[in-house]
């Protein structure tokens, strides 16, 4: 049986504030108060994964062992079939720049502008499928963990679309809707999304 997490303190192993907002509103109804790894000031490891579960648990094994607290680490990207499954680990990267000043930044209408410029490439015809995918790894300071993975299907739109979410979600049509994540309300999107599938696997091990 999977160890029990209970109520308490979780170390959300993120400096992402959009992803712990989410990650929050998620756990709240169970009694988890959430601290963010950045608010501890604890380091963010080199994620040197090839697959979003290997990543997933590198961050939630660091926090754990940092903070002495159970971790919880989500690594989620997108995957488009045309491009073959890219940018999938690296769809963080493909928003990184530098700074004139030297500061790195994150720039996501580059990004969301760079696989659409990959789709033109492929001609009018290359399908646009994508997904989502989430992993969330829980992890304990003595070595124990657990892994959950989620996923939401879809189709991209241009141009950006929405000033909700975050991400790539200004281009992301989940299916069945005809808005993007983020022209959704939030509370909308948390039962639909990639990290809300993976969190109801949580929940029903967890919580249930």
């Amino acid at each position: 049986m999977t160890r029990r997490l209970g109520s308490g303190s979780l170390v959300i192993a993120t400096h992402n504030a959009g992803k712990l907002k989410e990650i929050s509103a998620l756990l709240e109804p169970h009694g988890v108060k959430c601290l963010s790894a950045g608010s501890l000031g604890l380091p963010e490891p080199a994620e040197t994964g090839t697959t979003f579960v290997q990543n997933a648990l590198i961050k939630a094994r660091a926090s754990a062992e940092a903070s002495g607290l159970a971790a919880l680490a989500d690594d989620s990207g997108l995957s488009v079939d045309a491009l073959d499954g890219r940018p999938g680990v690296y769809t963080a990267d493909w928003a990184e720049r530098q700074w004139f000043e030297g500061d790195p930044g994150r720039d996501w209408y580059m990004a969301m502008g760079k696989v659409e410029g990959m789709l033109q490439e492929r001609g009018i015809d290359a399908p646009r499928s994508c997904a989502f995918h989430c992993v969330l790894a829980l992890a304990w300071p003595d070595g124990e963990y657990a892994v959950y993975e989620g996923k939401a299907p879809g189709t991209l739109t241009w141009p950006p679309r929405g000033t909700m979410g975050f991400g790539y979600d200004p281009v992301f049509v989940p299916i069945g809707r005809e808005e993007t994540f983020a022209e959704l309300d939030p509370d909308e999107k948390h039962v639909i999304s990639h990290r809300a599938d993976a969190f109801a696997k949580l929940v029903a091990e967890q919580f249930g």
